[in-house]
């Protein structure tokens, strides 16, 4: 039961960082300047990503017994509320917003990094899962850090 119950926290906890994310960069896209629509559809991707993690590892917290979360974290909101903050003093310039955006994508290689540690309780499946997600969410940071660093 134990092995259980930690699984599902873990798997909790991504899916909770997951769903900040999603929020995390709808509210980055909002703030953008109208002539960055590349950044939009780029944002717009990785929500999608987020949702489809989300959906597999909610998937994964039913087939082992537990209830799947469905909101985000407390964290994640401050780091919205932060951003409004920022915003209202340093405009929304491309700049900014990446800057932010790849904090965001630290935090979310952190909590995977953290939840494939050796001890973890998960099955080698749900595991196998994570390591796909967890490239995917290592190939858009770099992304994010990569846009932030060569602005014009």
């Amino acid at each position: 039961m134990e092995t259980i119950e930690k699984s599902v926290e873990v798997l909790n906890d991504l899916i909770e960082i997951n769903n900040d994310r999603i929020a995390g960069f709808e509210h980055a896209s909002k703030d953008l300047e109208a002539n960055a629509s590349d950044l939009k559809t780029i944002f717009d991707n990785m929500v999608s990503e987020s949702s489809k993690n989300v959906q597999e590892l909610t998937a994964q917290v039913n087939r082992i017994g537990g209830e799947a979360e469905t909101g985000t974290s407390g964290t994640g909101a401050i780091h919205r509320a932060w951003l409004d903050v920022k915003a209202t003093f340093s405009g929304h310039d491309r700049a900014s917003i990446l800057a932010e955006c790849e904090r965001g994508e630290d935090a979310i290689k952190k909590a995977y990094k953290d939840a494939l540690t050796t001890d973890n309780g998960l099955p080698l499946e749900v595991d196998r899962i994570l390591v796909q997600q967890q490239e995917g969410i290592i190939a858009s940071h770099d992304k994010i850090k990569f846009l932030r660093d060569h602005q014009a």
